[in-house]
């Protein structure tokens, strides 16, 4: 369980992150989570799709490429502390979280936590005997 994360990896210049952009749009793509972590030189785009394939075809015939990555999608009531206890869960478990980030899902009141964990499998073992509810899409 779990979804797919499209990586893209970009020459630091300007308009690159336009041009991700329009591909996606052109293929009709809608993104529903974005990241982007840079250095002087190169920058990663880390995407959640709503047609992960179509995605990678469309960055790829446009010239970029990707990497895909099985990531967790967690989703949280959107309150003070929420994320506090599940990082908590996390620690006491020893789940190994690489990165994370957010996205508003559209449901009033939740959030979805967009995680990379060492151990893939241990995270979502833990989460399913915690009761959180894990995305396949949104």
């Amino acid at each position: 369980m779990g979804i797919k994360q499209i990586s893209v990896f970009l020459e630091n210049t300007t308009g690159r992150l336009s041009e991700v952009t329009k591909a996606l749009a052109n293929a009709q793509i809608n993104l529903r989570a974005i990241s982007i972590a840079d250095t002087a030189d190169f920058g990663i785009l880390r995407i959640i799709a709503d047609k992960t394939d179509k995605a990678v075809d469309a960055l790829v015939a446009a010239g970029f490429t990707t990497r895909q990555t099985d990531v967790v999608a967690v989703e949280i009531d959107d309150i003070p502390g929420s994320l506090a206890k599940l990082m908590e869960l996390f620690q006491q478990s020893q789940v190994n979280i690489e990165y994370l980030y957010a996205s508003l899902e559209g449901k009033v009141g939740k959030a979805v936590v967009i995680f990379k964990l060492k151990d893939h499998e241990k995270g979502l073992k833990i989460l399913n005997d915690n009761n959180y509810k894990i995305a396949d899409n949104f």
